[in-house]
């Protein structure tokens, strides 16, 4: 999307809230502030949000705040309406001015900010992309919660009593779960030891419960990738996380604007430090997706282990004296320009 000045006569910024959402309209020609107004996040409140929005002019854009969290409400209800909808980041504190804040200050800011920009972005599409953004959501806290109760498991083993330790010695993996599962409650067992065994088993059932979730989860992000872009899972070291995680990112065709702006999405593209006679001087980018970044460095890893090509580039790069971080940094940039063209000219249903 270009500038908002060449197709509006006036910009709301909306800063978003649980409850409530406050507006504020911006005239697109001086900046002036025209008009504020507060609404609860309920349909009701959607529409009088709209309805005062047509009081003022029908040549107008909306500039929100977090449309994939507190103000997907207002971004869907806009979207089906009709409307033109910019999605913004929230700002850091510093960025405020002189560190004032309020909710109107906050949305008058987001109006002007929008203006600025010379590239606009659209917010996610709803749909596939967003399911599958809920399930991934989900597997991620399984997953994290399944690796937390192995670490517990595996540290309460270590300071068990000897009675207990002896059942473990020389067990890792899925077979310490497997028999910290089915421990059984001893008669002779004093009560350190008892309590023990119990925990063991609790936290052992923990991690087999939540490994069948984790599975069952990944079996329906598959059905949907497969049934949205199957094609991204004919790429090498693309499996149906990745190919989820990477889909979440890009949404929909035309949201990204360019295979720069994917990688700069993805924390991949270097930032510029350059200064007086130093012109070749870049920093490590921290920012952007850092789910989307991982997908790509397991792409990455894969290619090394299993592809050709990727082996002798990197041979050949190493022998130029680049570190194997660095190598991976230049093969990242490569995935995202290939992924970036896959998705563009590839099948587009939502």
């Amino acid at each position: 999307m270009t500038s908002l000045a060449e197709i509006a006569d006036i910009v709301i910024g909306v800063d978003t809230h649980v409850d409530t959402h406050t507006a504020a309209i911006v005239d697109t020609t001086t900046g002036a502030v025209l008009d504020e107004m507060t609404i609860a996040t309920t349909p009701p409140g959607y529409q009088d949000l709209l309805t005062w929005a047509d009081d003022h002019c029908p040549a107008r854009a909306w500039a929100i705040e977090g449309t994939g969290s507190h103000g997907a409400g207002l971004t869907r209800a806009l979207t089906s309406a009709g409307e033109v909808v910019v999605e913004l980041d929230r700002p850091q504190r510093a960025a405020r001015r002189h560190g004032a804040k309020s909710d109107p200050l906050d949305a008058i800011r987001a109006a002007r900010e929008a203006l600025t920009r010379p590239v606009l972005g659209t917010p996610r599409a709803g749909g596939q992309r967003q399911a599958l953004s809920v399930l991934l959501a989900a597997r991620r806290s399984a997953v994290d919660a399944a690796t937390v109760a192995q670490r517990q498991l595996f540290s309460l083993i270590v300071a068990a009593p000897e009675t207990l330790r002896a059942t473990f010695r020389g067990v890792t993996g899925p077979e310490r779960v497997k028999r910290a599962a089915v421990l059984r409650a001893h008669r002779g067992d004093d009560v350190e030891t008892a309590t023990t065994r119990q925990v063991l088993r609790t936290l052992a059932r923990r991690v087999q419960a939540l490994t069948t979730e984790v599975d069952t989860l990944e079996k329906q992000i598959t059905v949907l990738v497969k049934a949205w872009r199957a094609d991204l899972l004919d790429l090498l070291g693309v499996g149906p996380i990745v190919a989820a995680t990477v889909l979440c990112a890009w949404s929909h065709p035309g949201r990204i604007h360019s295979e720069a702006a994917f990688a700069m999405l993805a924390g991949i593209a270097p930032i510029p430090a350059n200064s007086g006679r130093v012109t070749t001087r870049y920093r490590l980018n921290r920012y952007g997706d850092h789910q989307l970044n991982r997908a790509i460095h397991t792409i990455v890893l894969a290619r090394q282990r299993y592809d050709e090509a990727t082996k002798t580039y990197t041979a050949r790069r190493t022998a130029e004296g680049k570190t194997p971080r660095e190598i991976r940094r230049c093969l990242k940039r490569y995935i995202i320009r290939d992924l970036y063209r896959t998705l563009e000219s590839g099948p587009t249903t939502p």
